[in-house]
């Protein structure tokens, strides 16, 4: 089967492209020393997760519990939980968890902490933690090296918890300075810091001129999308999911009508210097999806010199890619334009 042979709309995966993107950043993270531990949002795949560990990847990154759940049960046996755990439900899961891979949580807080104390109690077995500090996101993580050193004693003296180091998304300027003020005040209380984890795709590229990284969280890389294309850290052939849509309506001369909305692309935008609408038409680069309901994404091709003609396919890079596979039960995988496989998205919709 060919691409131009499926139904729409449908998210499609060039696998030349991203078997190039995967490489790519293992290659420049050998090349300086900086061990790569994908972050699964992206693609929710554990056959793509082992190819990047296969790749040289350490081990993997989830965000939620329910994540890593799916990963452990595919196999993968080193899972790091890059977010705050905090609820009745989650010292259980994660302590099931804890027993059978090897697990790493990051904390800036008691409370978050509390939680991992307690699963480790109840497996029975190390659990690395890792504070996450604020390098400038405004997110999680804590805002003083005093909070860090506070919640890094608090590890050390915990029975079946290890201090693992520190952690902060995005890798800045000020992740070096933190970094920096952060070391001899924990070497004063005699805690090495023995790793510093920091994430994102737009910058990763350029990490070790940045900061001191000894391990990167990215995940966005594996098929990049609009926001990379406008942080210029992507070009156009780097973008390995492109939707496949259809116009479907021709209302007025200056607009389409797609058979993709929110439902497919998400509601996602981008930075305003990067461009307007929900994500942006391959062949028609002048045109704008300037509103998406559920099912209908308007589009506005008043600029475009050749217009979409009704029961046109059109291609479109999603604003945020991440968003998009998680919208999605399956995703097709594709090799110059035919059809290899469908996968489905294992750990889709796994909020908790």
């Amino acid at each position: 089967m060919r691409v131009e042979d499926l139904e729409t709309p449908v998210p499609v995966v060039e696998l030349p492209v991203m078997e190039r993107n995967l490489q790519r950043m293992q290659d420049y993270c050998d090349r300086h020393g900086i061990k790569l531990r994908p972050h699964i949002k992206t693609h929710k795949m554990p056959e793509l997760a082992r190819r990047q560990v296969e790749l040289g990847a350490v081990g993997i990154t989830c965000q939620k519990l329910g994540e890593a759940e799916v990963m452990a049960d595919a196999g993968l046996d080193d899972i790091f939980i890059s977010y705050p755990l905090i609820g009745a439900g989650k010292a259980p899961r994660l302590a099931a968890l804890a027993k059978r891979v090897r697990m790493r949580v990051a904390v800036d807080n008691d409370l978050a902490l509390d939680t991992v104390a307690e699963a480790a109690r109840e497996a029975g077995t190390p659990i690395g933690v890792v504070v996450e500090f604020d390098s400038g996101n405004k997110r999680t993580g804590v805002e003083t090296v005093e909070e860090a050193l506070a919640l890094a004693k608090r590890i050390a003296a915990t029975e079946n918890l290890r201090f693992d180091g520190l952690m902060t998304y995005p890798t800045s300027a000020e992740t070096a300075r933190f970094v920096a003020e952060a070391r001899p005040r924990f070497a004063a209380e005699g805690l090495e810091i023995p790793m510093v984890t920091g994430g994102g795709s737009p910058g990763a590229m350029r990490v070790h001129e940045v900061a001191p990284i000894d391990e990167m969280r990215v995940g966005t890389y594996i098929y990049n999308d609009r926001a990379m294309l406008g942080a210029g850290a992507a070009r156009l052939e780097d973008v390995a999911m492109v939707v496949h849509a259809t116009v479907i309506s021709r209302p007025a001369e200056g607009r389409a009508i797609l058979d993709c909305g929110s439902k497919t692309l998400s509601s996602d935008l981008v930075a305003p210097e990067v461009g307007p609408g929900y994500g942006l038409l391959v062949d028609y680069p002048d045109a704008v999806i300037t509103r998406v309901n559920e099912e209908h994404g308007t589009v506005d091709v008043s600029r475009c010199a050749v217009k979409p003609a009704i029961g046109e396919r059109v291609r479109i890079i999603p604003n945020h890619t991440c968003v998009v596979t998680n919208l999605h039960d399956r995703v097709v995988f594709a090799r110059d334009g035919e059809v290899v496989e469908q996968r489905p998205v294992a750990a889709r919709g796994r909020t908790t």
